[in-house]
């Protein structure tokens, strides 16, 4: 069977939730256009329409057509980001992460300080930050019940951005400039990728484009 990394995408209903699907949606086209085979999709369990509750997202990504196209949960993610930093508190954002796995948080925070959080950090093969609210200075928010899909807003114009220049940066799964094609906010994907800031602890199982 072929490998299939799975990326979870935390974020918050309502006011945050168009961030999330931006995340997905972009990076899913992004990988697309290299020619692997994608899914993204959300989480229906999850209530996108309650203020602030907390919403997955998923990313699915081979170079071989995926065969389980009817499991609507990454139940193990290789990947996972956090959309909105408060989300590391009191939930268990690494359940299911295979050991070495990469965890990626919108924060300005130190990496030291969120890492006192995460109460099973020894699976992290890596950890990695980005100021994504400080240098898009806005969230992006859709009321158009558009959920899974894209709004006149566009594709990357808040916070969604930045984080996708990181994930481009230090998971290597998608090049920065066929993200360019598609998120509204060129210039703050770019500081995102170049602004990341990492850790590693042990060789981790996703290869890591990260080479400073």
């Amino acid at each position: 069977m072929a490998k299939v990394t799975e990326i979870t995408v935390w974020t918050r209903g309502v006011t945050m939730d168009k961030e999330g699907r931006d995340i997905i949606n972009a990076f899913a086209q992004a990988v697309a256009k290299e020619g692997k085979y994608v899914q993204a999709f959300d989480n229906y369990e999850d209530l996108p329409d309650r203020v602030l509750v907390t919403t997955r997202k998923y990313i699915r990504i081979s170079d071989e057509e995926i065969e389980h196209r009817y499991v609507y949960t990454n139940d193990h993610p290789d990947v996972v980001v956090i959309a909105e930093p408060t989300i590391v508190k009191g939930i268990n954002v690494l359940k299911g992460m295979p050991e070495g796995g990469l965890l990626i948080i919108n924060t300005d925070r130190p990496i030291e300080y969120m890492l006192k959080f995460i109460p099973n950090k020894d699976v992290l093969g890596a950890i990695a930050t980005v100021d994504a609210d400080g240098i898009s200075g806005v969230w992006t928010v859709d009321f158009s019940g558009t959920e899974g899909g894209v709004d006149a807003a566009g594709l990357g114009g808040g916070i969604a951005a930045p984080v996708l220049g990181a994930m481009a940066r230090v998971t290597g799964m998608v090049k920065k400039e066929s993200l360019a094609k598609i998120v509204k906010n060129v210039s703050g994907m770019e500081r995102g990728y170049n602004e990341i800031k990492l850790q590693k602890f042990h060789k981790p199982h996703v290869e890591y484009s990260w080479s400073r």
